[in-house]
């Protein structure tokens, strides 16, 4: 059982980094975006996006990782757990969100700043920001409960 707790740790490890990651982008970094100034604001979008992806995309590949190894190898009634469901969900519901709202928004971003593109962007972040905030909620309360309450470990 040890591996299993292991895959759970990595999982909150990585979902708690891309949350405070992602809270400091929503309430920070993206609303900072129209303060650039114009002459500079494609370079800046460029680089944004090339080193954001050097932090963001290990991260949200060890959580996706890290959760279908736990689903592939855990106890089946851990699995269908409800709350473990609805973190699930919640990852899928990230990974959709970031491949076919914000990564668009962020290609249409490159060609130089549009205010109503940036306000999408902000404002459609918080799918992500609330679903991480949630997700982390979620994963940790599953392990309390399993390694924990129900002891899992030790059988």
């Amino acid at each position: 059982m040890p591996a299993i707790f292991s895959l759970w740790l990595l999982q909150l490890l990585a979902s708690s980094a891309m949350l405070g990651l992602i809270w400091m982008i929503q309430i920070v970094h993206y609303p900072l975006f129209e303060r650039v100034s114009r002459d500079h604001y494609v370079r800046y979008q460029e680089e944004h996006v090339r080193k954001i992806t050097w932090v963001v995309l290990p991260l949200m590949a060890t959580e996706l990782v890290s959760a279908v190894a736990f689903c592939a190898f855990a106890h089946p009634l851990m699995v269908r757990h409800p709350a473990w469901l609805a973190a699930l969900v919640l990852l899928a519901a990230i990974w959709l969100s970031t491949a076919f709202v914000q990564v668009p928004l962020h290609n249409r971003l490159a060609s130089g700043f549009h205010g109503p593109t940036h306000q999408q962007l902000v404002k459609t972040n918080w799918i992500r920001t609330i679903a991480w905030t949630l997700r982390v909620g979620l994963v940790t309360y599953c392990g309390y409960h399993w390694f924990v309450t129900v002891k899992l470990l030790q059988t």
